[in-house]
């Protein structure tokens, strides 16, 4: 029998796996280009655990499963039990006996952690305060489908080093690319982040027009992530001089790409003739969330398909 596999974190997945999902992404998103009919996940059900707001992780993954021929049951955490005090592991007990896989949207990733540990399927974490890994598949992917391989390439990381800018960290260490990340002083990239993901390819700059230079991608996001609005106003001041404008994607790579993960404040992290510009490609960014997490949760239901 096959050990649950998780995907808590995107290190959760080797480099091989991480390829193997980006090639399987692009057979399922041609074949629902294309009006094909594909329910490898017929029968299967998907509960998805929301203890944070949500658009695109709740619509990708109800509508992937769908798609792939299973059921999503959308729960909220304040209208369940574990809103009123349920401890995690007896909830995972409960509800990994009545579905096939779980993901969950929630704040810290120990709750996911706690999840897993007592879950009979597998655990999907949809965003954590830590990690969001569902996001860099996707953005991974657009990369790959836009320019080709990420690999020996420079990532710039802009804004906040939060869960968006963790998570790549460990995707140029496992893929080896060149990250680069400015963040004001104060909301730099914890050291102990570096070293956890053994990510050697991260450089850091004071800079962000620095971080910007001959960049292939420039990728940033909100000034201030959900949890932590009573800093908003602070947050708005230290982050003035990090938005992502013409003046720094002109020194980028000249076929360089503009992504974000939504939503977007235009005229703060980012200005509307960005975003709304010729390298942008969000749009895409956001379709290819409902692509990638089909592919992994097939992978994660059923190891690797030949067909």
């Amino acid at each position: 029998m096959r050990a649950v596999r998780n995907f808590l974190q995107l290190r959760d997945l080797s480099p091989n796996e991480l390829e193997y999902i980006f090639e399987r992404t692009r057979i399922i998103k041609d074949r629902f280009k294309s009006y094909q009919q594909y329910w490898p996940l017929q029968d299967r059900t998907l509960v998805m655990l929301f203890e944070k707001q949500s658009t695109r992780t709740r619509l990708s993954f109800e509508a992937g499963m769908h798609q792939l021929g299973g059921t999503a049951i959308y729960v909220n955490t304040r209208d369940s039990q574990l809103g009123r005090g349920e401890a995690v592991e007896d909830a995972a007990q409960v509800i990994s006996r009545m579905c096939d896989l779980v993901m969950i949207r929630t704040f810290e990733q120990t709750m996911v952690e706690r999840f897993a540990a007592n879950s009979r399927v597998p655990v999907i974490n949809g965003l954590t305060n830590e990690y969001h890994p569902c996001q860099i598949l996707a953005d991974i992917y657009t990369y790959i489908e836009k320019r080709g391989p990420i690999k020996g390439k420079t990532v710039a990381w802009i804004g906040d080093s939060n869960n968006v800018c963790n998570t790549w960290l460990q995707a140029a260490a496992l893929l080896d690319f060149e990250l680069n990340v400015s963040s004001p002083p104060g909301f730099e990239v914890a050291p102990e982040q570096v070293d956890a993901c053994g990510a050697s390819q991260v450089r850091s700059f004071a800079d962000p027009r620095d971080a910007a230079r001959g960049a292939h991608l420039v990728t940033t996001d909100v000034w201030t992530s959900m949890g932590f609005e009573a800093e908003n106003a602070a947050r708005m001041r230290a982050f003035e001089n990090w938005q992502v404008d013409a003046a720094k994607m002109a020194l980028a790579a000249d076929d360089a790409l503009f992504m974000h993960c939504l939503p977007a404040h235009r005229g703060e992290e980012v200005s509307a003739d960005v975003i709304d510009g010729e390298q942008s490609v969000v749009w895409d960014e956001a379709e290819n969330r409902l692509h990638t997490q089909k592919a992994l949760m097939e992978f994660l239901l059923l190891d690797r398909v030949n067909d």
